[in-house]
This record gives structure tokens, sequence and C-alpha cells, in this order.
């Protein structure tokens, strides 16, 4: 009796925690529907969210009721289509108000911009993307980098996304290298070999460069950004026209990105790891 009761007990726990999986992979599909949103798709249609997301009418439409009625979608009474709801402006307002990132960290992307006369963004990790929080251009140059702060970065194609590689949680590289390394230009690494080579690379030089990777004739350096753990939560990063990536913006670049990397990490909270401090002081 008392073993078929422990029997019956880890039975009933097994079921638990299968249920508790599939109910925490029905709420990332149904979040992750809002990611589809940009500037450029303001609105979408249940037929364009099933064709995106690649799940079944069915499953789609009751995600989309679910995030309409607790306010995260709301749906646009003449066209039918979904448009972001106010809870993710309230949710965003409070984040700001408890913990102001964009206010704390703007003077130092601003001050390195204005230093550089080069378009800087910082970005924090949002799973495998990047998710921009702040940028700043000096706008001096007639030719500029064009910057989409409602666009996902790509771990595998940007500079930003190989210094959180390099220095983000253990697992992040592993979960990249067997996912889809989808090519944005001719120029990005595919190759899950030669991108974790590069990766390793980055951990020795403390800084990130990628040349075309992301954008076409755009090349940027990055560094990463530290919070209350010894694994990086974000970058900082500088974006430069190709054709004004010289060996001497390069260098200016290299030596100007570390202490603003360390600066916006101070201002977070945040320590620089110790061995990369090192790093960073034997390459100034």
């Amino acid at each position: 009796m008392h073993h078929r009761f422990i029997g019956a007990v880890a039975e009933h726990a097994d079921q638990d925690r299968k249920q508790t999986g599939n109910s925490m992979g029905t709420i990332t599909k149904a979040l992750n529907l809002l990611n589809h949103f940009c500037p450029g798709r303001a609105e979408i249609g249940l037929t364009e969210f099933r064709t995106l997301s690649g799940q079944d009418k069915a499953t789609v439409h009751r995600h989309l009721n679910e995030l309409a009625a607790n306010g995260f979608l709301e749906q646009n009474p003449v066209t039918r289509g979904y448009r972001l709801g106010p809870a993710i402006l309230r949710l965003a307002a409070v984040r700001e108000r408890l913990f102001p990132a964009r206010t704390i960290v703007a003077p130092i992307v601003e001050k390195l911009s204005s230093d550089l006369g080069e378009l800087v963004h910082v970005s924090l990790r949002d799973g495998l993307h990047l998710s921009p929080l702040i940028h700043h251009d000096a706008l001096i140059h007639g030719t500029r980098v064009y910057f989409d702060e409602a666009e996902l970065l790509p771990l595998h194609a940007t500079a930003s996304g190989h210094a959180m590689l390099a220095f983000g949680p253990e697992e992040l590289l592993p979960d990249v290298l067997k996912g889809d390394l989808r090519p944005s230009t001719a120029h990005t690494i595919t190759d899950p070999v030669r991108l974790k080579k590069i990766v390793d690379d980055v951990r020795v030089q403390g800084i990130a460069f990628v040349d075309q990777g992301f954008e076409t004739d755009v090349s940027s350096f990055a560094a990463p950004l530290f919070a209350d753990q010894p694994e990086a939560i974000g970058t900082i990063a500088v974006a430069v026209p190709t054709i004004r990536m010289t060996d001497d913006m390069k260098r200016r670049i290299r030596d100007a990105l570390p202490a603003s990397a360390a600066e916006v990490t101070d201002r977070l909270g945040g320590v620089v790891p110790a061995h990369l401090k090192r790093i960073w002081a034997d390459a100034a």
C-alpha cells in the first residue's frame, strides 16, 4: 500500500510537470506573436499571423483572443487586424519608472556618439535576440547608419550578438549554434564551426567586430554590459558605414568602447568581471 501510494504521487507529479511544460510552451507561443510587430507592420491580421508564426489557425486565434482579453493586443473594429494594446504601454512605463535604463545610459551613449561622430546603440538580451534600448547618432555626416529600435538583432549576425555570445550565459552559444543561422547579407556567418571560433576570439579580445554581417556597407564594434551577475545582460555598440571604417576609426572605437561599457555597467549597478577588465586594460 505504501509503495502504491508513492507510485501514485510520483505519477501525479510527472503529470504536473508535463502540464506545466505544455503550459509554458503555450504561453511562449502566445507571447512570441507580439514579436512580429514592427514599424513596418503595425497591424497584423489573423491570416498573416498564421503565416508568420507557422501555427495553425485555431491555435493562433485562441492566442490572439487571450492576448486581447488581457490588454496586450487590441483589434481594429474596421480592418479586424490586431495592434499592440494598452497593457504594453503600461508595462513599459512601469519598467522605465522603476528601472529607468534609458534615462540612465542616455548621457553615456550620447557622449560616445559625439566623440566618435558615429551611431552608438545599447541593446539588452531578449531570449536568442537583442532588443534595442536606446541609440544616438551625432548627425554630422551625410552618409549615416539607419537604426530601427523596434528591430530585434540576431546574435549570430551582429557585433552586439557576438559580444553577447562571448560573455552571456553559458548555454546561449550552444542554443544559437543549433538554431537557424539565417543570412542577413552575403557576409553573415552561417557556419556553426566558424561562428564558435569567432566567439572564442571575442572572449580573448574583449570586443567584437563584424563587417557587414547584418547590413551591407555597415561595420560595427560591440562590448558587453553587466548587471549584478558575471554574465552579460546586453551590449553597447558603434555602427559605422564601412566606407568610413578606417584603421584610425577602428583604433578610436577600440580605445573608447571599453570605458563606455564599464560606465554603463556601473550605472546599471553591475560590475565588469575582473578578467575582462584586465583584457581591456592590456589593450589600452
